[in-house]
């Protein structure tokens, strides 16, 4: 499998985690704020999703390297210098995993600008690196 094609199946791994976050959190949202109003939890997704997107794939991209998804597809994120990304690093690279649009110009202006990578990789100097699998 290409190293793209684990990135996709990572990012999607990746959506099902960041859902059911999404889930719990406006479902417990709609208890606290809205009580009465059974179908107001979607109302807190526009605004729980950006926020739950960039706290996780950041936090795990700075401590652990790699998200749950990347961690199944044995994948990591480095520096191009092969050190641990920064905490800036790791927030500006998922600026535009926010909503699905924004990832689609990411990776298309990456490779309309012949880089290898997504457009916020090259900006942050970051990479994506396949890590041996001992199994």
């Amino acid at each position: 499998m290409s190293l793209f094609s684990k990135r996709v199946v990572a990012y999607i791994a990746d959506f099902f985690v960041v859902s059911s976050f999404m889930w719990i959190i406006s479902y417990i949202l709609s208890l606290f704020l809205s009580p009465y109003v059974v179908f107001d939890i979607y109302g807190f997704f526009p605004y729980v999703v950006p926020v739950l997107i960039m706290v996780y794939f950041t936090i795990c991209e700075k401590i652990k390297g790699s998200t749950v998804g990347k961690a199944l597809m044995y994948l990591e994120v480095r520096d191009i210098r092969d050190y641990r990304i920064t905490w800036a690093q790791a927030f500006a690279r998922n600026l535009s995993k926010i909503y699905w649009i924004p990832i689609i110009f990411d990776w298309g202006i990456g490779k309309l600008l012949k880089k290898d990578d997504r457009i916020l990789d090259s900006i942050t100097n970051t990479t994506v690196v396949e890590i041996p699998n001992y199994y």
